[in-house]
């Protein structure tokens, strides 16, 4: 393996597991556990992670918040040259977001089986009808992106069940519950 494969390699983990520590920060505000980091010339120019429950805004995720971060520094909405990191596979928003802005490389970590859009459920990077191509490179630091993303769900699931069986509890003994103090499910 030439060393530059090697080099490339390495780089790559090291970028994702910034990409990973951005997603550490969603999960810390209770978001789901996505982060992302854009790359220019081998530094890091703009980061982000998932914010749509806290912005109230449906297009607030990782990859789109790290997108207009860069496109803001740059002074272009064009971003040829660059390589985004990010623990999850982008979803279709986020891919024509990013085949729009004329993105290099695409370097995601696990893959999203329900609205992956490099390959899971579509592959809107390899579609020959859309224009321009950039380069996927999936799998990077996979087992870490992938155990955050299940240690976040199980985390919430076991909170839902301990919230579900406090209410049952108090409706087997008289008391009547009118409002829960939760936050609604992720979908």
């Amino acid at each position: 393996m030439p060393s530059d494969t090697v080099h490339d390699q390495q780089a790559d983990r090291a970028f994702m597991r910034l990409a990973l520590d951005q997603a550490q920060n969603a999960w810390l505000l209770g978001e789901v556990p996505v982060g992302a980091v854009i790359v220019k010339d081998g530094k890091v120019i703009a980061t982000g992670y998932n914010r749509p429950i806290g912005d109230n805004d449906p297009t607030a995720h990782a990859e789109i918040v790290a997108l207009r971060q860069a496109a803001h520094l740059l002074g272009n909405y064009r971003l040829p040259g660059c390589t985004l990191y990010v623990t999850l596979e982008p979803c279709a928003m986020c891919a024509m977001a990013l085949l729009h802005a004329r993105f290099a490389r695409v370097v995601f970590g696990a893959r999203d089986p329900k609205t992956g859009a490099a390959g899971s459920v579509v592959d809107l990077f390899a579609d020959p009808r859309l224009n321009p191509h950039c380069s996927i490179t999936a799998g990077v630091e996979q087992a870490a992106c992938s155990a955050l993303l299940q240690e976040f769900f199980r985390e919430r699931r076991q909170a839902q069940k301990a919230q579900q069986s406090a209410v049952r509890d108090a409706c087997l003994c008289g008391i009547e519950v009118t409002e829960l103090d939760i936050e609604p499910p992720l979908v």
